[in-house]
C-alpha cells in the first residue's frame, strides 16, 4: 500500500476497553461505544485492537457490534496488534497480566514467529467475525525483548520478531493486509525494528508527550516523516496522571520521592496555565501530541460512550499561541520545541 493512501484520520480508537481492562462493560455498553465512535468521528473509522486485549475479547466484541449495527466493512480500519492466541482458561484468572482484565473466559498465550504470527491472524479473523484488519503489527516488542537474560537471549528474540514481520510482510503481498506498523512503549525499540523492516506505519506510545518529548525521539520521528511513515501518538496522558489521574505510565504514584515530586510540581504549574488560558489539560496534551513531526492521528480510549464525542472533539480544538508561549516560558516544554503552531 502506497503510505499516502493510507488514510487515518485524526482520532484512532483504542479497544482496551471492550477486552474488560480493569472493568467488565455490558455488552450494550460496548456497542454504545462503538456506535459512537462511528457517528461521531471520520470515515472511515479506525479502531485499534489486539488478541491480548482480554485474551481476544476485544475483537470479538468489536466484530460483534459492528455487525449488530449493520457497519459496511469498508466503513471502518481496523488495527490487530498480534502475537497473543487466545487459549483455554485453566486457572482461576487468566495467567497474562493477572489483575488487569476482568470476567475473562479465556486465557492467552505469546506466539511471536512466522508461524505463530499467521496463527494469530487467522484467529483474530475468525474472532471478529468476517471483519478483516487492514492494519498489522507484532504487539509490544519491547516488552518481549525485556524478558531476555542475555544479549545472546535478546538476539534471538528479536530474530524471532524478524521472522513475525516476514509473515506480515507475505500477507501484505498476497493482498490479505494493507499496511505493516509496530507499536511500542520504547521508542528506541521502534527505530530498532524500523531498519530492518519497511514499514508504513508506527504507534508511540507514552514518549512524545506535552511533559516528555525528547530531542532525539523528535529527530526519529523526522526520518519516518521523510520516508512517508504515518505515526500514531499513543498514551499522550501518561496514563492519565497529566489529567488528575494518580498513575504515570501506568504506575501508582505518591509525592513522596524528588522525581515524583517533581512530576507533581509540573502538573501543578500545568493546571494552572489550563486554567489562566480557559484550556482543558485533555486539550492541551492531545494538541501538542499532534504538533509532532509525522503524527498524523491520536489513539484515544474511553469506556464511557458519552465520552467519546469530546474525545474527537479534542483533535481539533483551537489553543492560544500565547498558552504554548507561557508554556515555554515556565519551561514546562523545552523552550527549543520548534513544531507548535504560530
Amino acid at each position: 500500500m502506497n503510505t499516502a493512501s493510507l488514510k487515518i484520520p485524526p482520532v484512532v480508537f483504542g479497544t482496551s476497553g471492550l477486552g474488560n481492562l480493569f472493568t467488565a462493560l455490558t455488552d450494550e455498553v460496548k456497542c454504545e461505544i462503538v456506535k459512537q465512535c462511528l457517528l461521531h468521528a471520520e470515515k472511515p473509522v479506525v479502531f485499534d485492537s489486539a488478541g491480548k486485549y482480554g485474551a481476544g475479547l476485544a475483537l470479538e466484541s468489536l466484530g460483534k457490534c459492528l455487525w449488530e449495527l449493520g457497519v459496511k466493512p469498508e466503513e471502518v480500519i481496523i488495527s490487530n496488534k498480534l502475537g497473543w492466541l487466545r487459549t483455554e482458561l485453566k486457572t482461576s484468572e487468566p495467567t497474562f497480566e493477572p489483575g488487569v482484565w476482568k470476567d475473562l473466559k479465556y486465557d492467552a498465550v505469546q506466539r511471536i514467529s512466522y508461524d505463530g504470527i499467521l496463527e494469530c491472524f487467522a484467529q483474530g479473523n475468525e474472532l471478529l467475525g468476517g471483519y478483516i484488519p487492514q492494519l498489522v503489527s507484532v504487539h509490544d516488542p519491547d516488552e518481549y525483548l525485556a524478558q531476555a537474560k542475555s544479549e545472546t537471549e535478546r538476539e534471538k528474540l528479536y530474530d524471532d520478531i524478524l521472522d513475525a514481520y516476514k509473515a506480515l510482510a507475505d500477507l501484505k503481498a498476497q493482498g490479505k493486509v494493507k499496511a505493516i506498523g509496530v507499536g511500542a512503549k520504547n521508542w528506541k525499540v521502534i527505530q530498532k525494528i524500523a531498519q530492518d523492516v519497511r514499514l508504513d506505519w508506527v504507534m508511540i506510545a507514552n514518549s512524545m508527550t506535552i511533559k516528555n518529548h525528547p530531542p532525539d525521539l523528535l529527530a526519529f520521528m523526522q526520518q519516518l516523516q521523510a520516508q512517508q511513515v504515518q505515526i500514531i501518538n499513543s498514551a499522550v496522558f501518561h496514563a492519565g496522571f497529566l489529567i488528575g489521574g494518580d498513575y504515570y505510565d501506568y504506575r501508582l504514584i505518591q509525592p513522596d520521592t524528588p522525581e515524583n515530586k517533581a512530576l507533581f510540581a509540573w502538573r501543578e504549574e500545568f493546571f494552572a496555565l489550563c486554567q489562566e488560558f480557559n484550556t482543558k489539560p485533555a486539550e492541551a496534551c492531545v494538541q501538542f501530541g499532534l504538533t509532532a513531526p509525522g503524527v498524523v492521528s491520536i489513539a484515544l480510549n474511553t469506556t464511557n460512550p458519552k465520552r467519546v464525542k469530546e474525545n474527537v472533539e479534542m483533535a481539533f480544538v483551537h489553543i492560544p499561541p500565547e498558552f504554548w508561549q507561557a508554556m515555554k516560558a515556565k519551561k514546562l516544554i523545552r523552550p527549543d520545541y520548534a513544531f507548535l503552531p504560530e
